[in-house]
């Protein structure tokens, strides 16, 4: 159904890993296959579908998944083997086309127009792709194909788990129309519950709607696009060789109260691990943002720009610990279940002229040992004194830039 083997314009793929880090773990450990288990204690990261068939979900806490599932089977983590079978499954999407998008570790826009006469139909070659990744990555990977970025990506949902779906261009409102307002790019549990509450359940109710009620439900900006979405109407390419504007990752803490010694070893990990990304990127940057979730659920975010661009693991450090000064107060009245740390401004290395003095020399010829230790033994081989009191919470990394 919605499948066609002519030859479209139904050429961009969007490929997904199936329920990533669980199914990293159950490849490598046999003793975990066909079990419910999630990946992380504080916080789900992420769940196998035998979890998910309990209704554990990913950014759930431990203990309410724990509720929903007495057999769930906890796993640590190994953020490495993650990574390593990420950049072998991308190796799979370039030697497919030249032309990918990454979008996170465990996923991607493929653009494969013009390989028709070289490697079949956009059909055959998402086939191809899901068969070299399953035989040679050992993961079960969703792709959905159509002529949008957007119903791309909404047929790889509608495909999971393990599955192939081709939006042919001829039936691309008669297979979106029916689908809930979730699959719209934007809405969440309280968009939804807003467009509910008014009658409106389906895509097809969203398309049928002036464009100004709409407007008058869920804002201008939002408004536009999900009549567009409704339509199909997504004028973005598949684009390659974007550099990213900011580098980040964020940690989980779950509901317990924190103390801010507890803060700043979570924060000095954070710090570390980015700026030893973008180290390896060969990007520098100035503005250090901090993120907060707070208990109540709510979230907030802090800033400070420095004057000259940096990878430096102590200056970053220093100036995101004047950041989270600033909103101590606020963090020690709220409580706070996740902090995030990003660099934005970001520059080439070699496109920053250098600044005299040069004060941060023997910082950064330490952060470059360190580097240089962790590639050749890993990175648990080094870790720096004030990063090992206790271990708070989970860390989240993000697609390598």
């Amino acid at each position: 159904m919605f499948v066609s083997e002519r030859r479209s314009s139904a050429t961009i793929l969007h490929a997904d890993l199936d329920s990533f880090y669980a199914s990293v773990e159950q490849r490598d450990d046999p003793a975990l296959r066909g079990r419910p288990i999630v990946v992380g204690g504080g916080v789900v990261l992420a769940a196998s579908y035998e979890a998910k068939a309990f209704g554990v979900r990913t950014a759930m806490s431990g203990g309410a998944a724990r509720r929903l599932c007495p057999n769930l089977i906890e796993v640590a983590p190994r953020f490495e083997a993650y990574t390593q079978a990420s950049r072998h499954v991308f190796d799979i999407f370039r030697d497919t086309s030249p032309i990918v998008e990454p979008m996170s570790i465990d996923e991607a826009f493929i653009d494969v127009a013009g390989l028709w006469r070289i490697a079949g139909t956009p059909a055959v070659i998402a086939a191809g792709l899901r068969a070299r990744v399953a035989d040679e990555v050992g993961l079960a990977i969703t792709v959905g194909v159509a002529r949008t970025k957007f119903l791309a990506k909404v047929a790889s949902g509608v495909a999971k788990p393990d599955g192939l779906l081709v939006v042919d261009p001829d039936e691309e409102l008669a297979f979106l129309h029916p689908l809930p307002v979730q699959r719209l790019w934007g809405v969440g549990q309280v968009t939804a519950a807003k467009l509910n509450e008014r009658g409106i359940h389906t895509v097809a109710d969203v398309a049928s709607m002036d464009p100004g009620a709409l407007t008058a439900i869920v804002g201008g900006a939002m408004g536009h696009q999900l009549h567009a979405l409704a339509h199909n109407r997504d004028a973005r390419r598949v684009t390659t060789g974007k550099r990213r504007g900011s580098i980040g990752s964020q940690q989980a803490l779950g509901r317990r109260r924190r103390s801010r010694d507890e803060i700043d070893v979570v924060l000095w990990r954070l710090v570390d691990r980015i700026t030893e990304r973008m180290r390896r990127a060969g990007r520098v940057g100035r503005t250090v943002t901090l993120r907060f979730r707070f208990d109540d659920f709510t979230r907030a975010t802090r800033s400070h720009s420095l004057a000259d661009p940096t990878a430096g693991t102590s200056t970053i450090h220093s100036t995101a610990v004047a950041v989270l000064d600033t909103a101590w107060p606020l963090v020690e009245a709220k409580g706070i279940s996740l902090l995030g740390v990003s660099i934005g401004n970001l520059s080439d290395l070699d496109a920053v002229q250098l600044v005299l003095p040069f004060e941060r020399k023997d910082a950064e010829q330490l952060d470059t040992v360190m580097d240089a230790v962790r590639d050749r033994f890993g990175r648990g081989a080094l870790q720096r004194a004030t990063t090992m009191r206790g271990d708070p919470g989970i860390q989240l990394p993000m697609l390598p830039d």
